[in-house]
């Protein structure tokens, strides 16, 4: 496929290495933090100042990326991320940083990341044909898979050779190389963008179009709803709770780190089939792919011994893995190109933006309902919230490839028309 779609080739070199960056980054930047005389809190603190600007941003992102130049802002976006990095390297190798300065960054950080990620989702539509989107998104969901293996493994060692700020130096040039990839691209369909941006009056009125787009399809907001329960409820059972079982029950890092790369192991295997497989409904494999991945929770719970818990999570890798790739394919698929980037914006601020939620609530909840509980009623909560996609008629029914004609009749009924896009003045 690479030699088929040379811009689609550009962008996925690129964006290959900036993601093993952000892997050895997300290794490395709790270790800065302790090196620097901060506590667990301050880790935490800086974990939150990386995320809360997707709640803030992702929808100016979302709204800028289907107005410019998608490519450029991510360009542009790419080479902040250098910058923010490569400072807190140099504060680091140099001895004068503090955990106010890396807060400081990981917030501007977070902010580049927030208009990144809409364009990078509107994107691949204009870099690769509309009958590989499936085989496209499988392969940047390989690489984010394969990444969670081997990303913590050359994070290791680069902190233990060069020390935390060595590891972010090298994070830092990972985004310069996408940077130079991303300014030889060429995206067919974009013409050049000279216009200034538009008063605040049309930006409502763009971002109410872009809701649109999401409310008049019960499949997306159904979707959105049931990944935010993922992201909100699961994910911190991931992020919080587990390592805090395990150092109870696997003696510690070396047990979670074997869960983990179970986890990733399987992450990999479900986009290997969904890079092979053709489903003629995505939308219902995604809702049963959601319910199998929603089970973490339990699964760590569980008591059973690292070894059972690091294949089962595999299992769930698989399902997460699966989901994704065909929830990205749904809506490239069957959102208006012209609007793709402000849906997803809305897609990423309703899961990843609302996720610091779940990570402030899920400590003081098993503190007052104990760890084995709490994790066993995230998962009670989660998989009938992905099971209940089922019950949505547009979600059985969303059909693989967009209709070559629409009609006026229940669009609901068989969830594929296109809402008309709202003309902004």
């Amino acid at each position: 496929m690479l030699r088929d779609e040379p811009q689609f080739a550009r962008l996925f070199i690129g964006q290959s290495l900036s993601v093993v960056g952000d892997r050895v980054s997300f290794i490395a930047v709790p270790f800065a933090v302790l090196s620097v005389g901060g506590s667990a809190s301050d880790v935490g603190l800086l974990a939150a100042a990386g995320l809360v600007p997707m709640l803030l941003f992702s929808l100016v992102g979302g709204v800028w990326a289907d107005r410019f130049q998608r490519h450029r802002i991510m360009l542009a976006s790419d080479l902040v991320r250098f910058a923010v990095q490569g400072i807190a390297a140099v504060l680091l190798l140099t001895g004068v940083a503090e955990v106010g300065h890396l807060v400081l960054l990981m917030i501007v950080f977070g902010t580049a990341d927030a208009f990144f990620m809409p364009a990078s989702t509107g994107l691949i539509p204009l870099v690769v044909g509309a009958d590989r989107l499936r085989e496209a998104n499988a392969l940047r969901g390989f690489v984010q898979s394969a990444s969670l293996v081997v990303g913590p493994v050359l994070a290791g060692g680069l902190v233990a050779l060069a020390g935390p700020g060595g590891a972010l130096t090298v994070d830092a040039l990972t985004f310069a190389v996408s940077a130079a990839f991303l300014a030889r691209l060429a995206p067919r369909g974009m013409a050049p963008e000279t216009a200034p941006p538009a008063p605040g009056g049309r930006f409502l009125a763009e971002l109410r179009a872009g809701w649109e787009q999401v409310r008049s399809r019960s499949w997306v907001w159904s979707g959105m709803a049931a990944m935010s329960v993922y992201h909100v409820i699961v994910l911190p059972s991931v992020f919080v709770l587990g390592p805090v079982l395990a150092g109870r029950q696997w003696g510690g890092a070396a047990g979670w780190a074997i869960v983990t790369a179970g986890f990733g192991i399987g992450s990999i295997v479900g986009d290997v089939c969904a890079y092979r497989l053709k489903v003629r409904r995505p939308m219902a494999l995604a809702a049963v792919a959601l319910a199998v991945g929603s089970c973490q929770a339990v699964i760590i719970g569980s008591g059973a011994t690292v070894a059972v818990t690091a294949v089962l999570e595999a299992v769930t890798g698989v399902g997460v893995s699966l989901f994704f790739v065909t929830w990205e394919t749904a809506l490239q698929t069957h959102i208006p190109e012209a609007s793709l980037s402000r849906v997803s914006s809305y897609d990423y601020l309703l899961s990843t933006g609302l996720m610091p939620l779940g990570l402030a609530l899920v400590g003081p909840v098993s503190d007052a309902a104990g760890l084995r509980p709490t994790l066993y009623a995230m998962t009670f909560i989660a998989v009938p919230a992905s099971l209940a996609l089922l019950c949505v008629p547009s979600v059985r029914r969303l059909p693989a490839q967009a209709p070559t004609t629409t009609s006026d009749a229940d669009a609901e009924s068989d969830s594929v028309h296109a809402a008309p896009e709202i003309s902004v003045p």
